[in-house]
Formats: structure tokens, sequence, C-alpha cells
């Protein structure tokens, strides 16, 4: 995993509702982990094309991160559309 504790920490800290690193279980922030990961496997695979099981874990991580922000914007919309612009996932 290329993620470091440091990185995670920052993450969470960033993204999450408390603005701490304790806060690890909100939305906000798994999408955001999510989303790291995501990139991290997208840029592994234009070098690697035919690593197929890292293929299958960035089609996983996607459907995790695509249920989580369907359950956000469903709960409250406008945090919805925070995450989304502050991640830039939709162009």
């Amino acid at each position: 995993m290329h993620l470091t504790t440091e990185a995670k920490k920052e993450i969470f800290e960033k993204f999450g509702k408390a603005k701490s690193t304790k806060d690890t279980g909100s939305a906000e922030s798994q999408i955001a982990l999510f989303t790291e990961r995501i990139n991290h496997i997208t840029e592994h695979l234009k070098i690697n094309k035919q690593d197929y099981s890292a293929e299958l874990s960035l089609v996983k991580l996607v459907g995790k991160r695509r249920s989580l922000l369907n359950y956000l914007q469903r709960k409250d919309i406008f945090r919805y559309r925070a995450i989304i612009k502050e991640l830039e996932i939709r162009k």
C-alpha cells in the first residue's frame, strides 16, 4: 500500500467532519481515502496494463466509493456537492 499512516492522518484531518485525525468513519473521509487509492491504482495501471488483480481492486474501490456517494447524496446533498467539488470527481 502506498499510503503511509501520516498520509492517512492528513486525509482524515482534511476531510473528516470533526477536522481531526480521529474521524476515520465519516463518509467524506472514506470517500477521500478511496479516491486517493483509486488515483494511485489508475497510475499503476497506465504503466502495467496487464495487472488484472489491480484492475479488479480498482473496480471494487470505485463501487465502494459510488455506494458511499449515493448514501451521502440521499442524506445530505450539500455535503455531497462539497465533496464532489473538492475532490474533483466529476468533470
